[in-house]
Formats: structure tokens, C-alpha cells, sequence
């Protein structure tokens, strides 16, 4: 009786996966530190959500972090910061030319899901939880990613003493807007 009810049950559902339109969706991404911001874009290179129905259910993404490109600078000043963002100091690109998403738990229902995964920056692989928004094929999200648990400790307050006005805060505001 139970199996025929599992069955039954799972023809009624309609597991799909959606590949997401990697040349419509944007990352941004903004660093602090003491006497500013930098801005700037980060491309994905591939990336896909789950559904069961239209309900969010997993997802997993790779980003080309050989993309990151400074926006609020030019000429000189945007190649130096893009360059040493590209080093070893912060993404070491060469060595970790993407970083990876893995959903581990979606909770929720409609529209408004919390989402746990495993985040993977320079090899370090740690847990992490936002809140997305899915409606009418598109997804947003919006978060923060400390740049200290992936190794990166370049211009850290917490790592260093001295540094003043120098200083770059370990944390990074992370904007996410999907099409798919």
C-alpha cells in the first residue's frame, strides 16, 4: 500500500531542472574598507535550479573568477585593483579559476526561500545561508560572504595590526540576480 502511494505520489510531481541564461543574469559585488568601496561584476559559467512543481528545491553554480572586473574605477587604477583582486592576495585566479554553489537545503514555499549550501572559494568549502526571491523565471539573492573563511586576509583588521585607514573589511556584500 505505502509503495503504491509513493508512486502515485511521485507521478504527480514534476522534478525539472532549469539551466540558468548565463549571458542575462548579473552578479555584483561590492568590498568595503575604511575609506570607501569598490564595485564591481563577476561572471557566471554555468549554473541550474531544481524544482519539484514550482517549488525551489536545490540549485548549483560554478563562477569564472577570472571575470571579476572592477566598475567604479578606470584606466590605470581599475587594471591594478583588478589585477591584485586576480592574485594571490585575494582569489588567485590562476591556481582557482572558479569558485562553486552547492544548495544543501531550500526551505520555503512561493516565492521566498532560505537557502543553505556549500560555498567554495580558493578550495575552502564552507557552509553558507541566504534568502532568494524565484518568480516568473528569474531569482534574487542577496548576501554577505566573509572573505576571512576562504583564506583571503589580505588588508584584515582581524590579521593585522597597523593598518589604519588601509584596512579592507572582511566581509562583502554579494548581489545576485538569475534569468532562466
Amino acid at each position: 500500500m505505502l509503495l503504491v502511494l509513493a508512486i502515485t505520489v511521485a507521478s504527480f510531481s514534476t522534478l525539472k531542472t532549469k539551466n540558468v541564461n548565463i549571458k542575462e543574469s548579473q552578479i555584483t559585488w561590492t568590498g568595503h574598507k575604511v575609506t570607501g568601496q569598490h564595485d564591481g561584476t563577476l561572471t557566471l559559467k554555468d549554473g541550474a535550479l531544481e524544482f519539484n512543481n514550482k517549488q525551489l528545491i536545490g540549485g548549483e553554480f560554478t563562477m569564472d573568477m577570472t571575470s571579476i572586473n572592477t566598475t567604479d574605477l578606470e584606466g590605470k587604477s581599475k587594471a591594478k585593483l583588478d589585477g591584485h583582486l586576480k592574485s594571490d592576495d585575494f582569489f588567485g585566479t590562476e591556481k582557482y579559476p572558479t569558485a562553486t554553489l552547492k544548495f544543501t537545503e531550500v526551505k520555503g514555499q512561493g516565492t521566498d526561500y532560505t537557502v543553505t549550501g556549500d560555498l567554495t572559494v580558493k578550495g575552502i568549502t564552507k557552509p553558507i545561508t541566504f534568502n532568494m526571491t524565484v518568480a516568473e523565471g528569474s531569482a534574487k539573492a542577496a548576501f554577505k560572504i566573509d572573505r576571512t573563511k576562504y583564506g583571503i586576509k589580505y588588508g584584515s583588521a582581524s590579521f593585522f595590526d597597523d593598518l589604519q585607514d588601509k584596512a579592507i573589511y572582511n566581509e562583502f556584500d554579494l548581489n545576485v540576480a538569475l534569468k532562466f
